[in-house]
């Protein structure tokens, strides 16, 4: 299995480098790992869905 860097996964995406570390931080990729300072996030990782509100509403759940 072969890995890619952010860099490399953000360009295949189409999103920003700080959107892909987001995503490997709140592990939201699955097989990604961290070494060192480095992100090594595997080559058939699929893009997550986009878990945020479009609608413009906030949506607030009930206790």
């Amino acid at each position: 299995m072969g890995y890619l860097s952010l860099r490399q996964t953000a360009e295949k995406w189409g999103l920003s480098i700080r959107r892909v570390q987001t995503l490997c931080s709140t592990e939201r990729i699955p097989g990604a790992t961290k070494i060192g300072f480095y992100w090594a996030i595997p080559e058939d990782a699929e893009r997550p869905k986009d878990a945020r509100v479009k609608s413009g509403r906030y949506i607030k759940k009930k206790r």
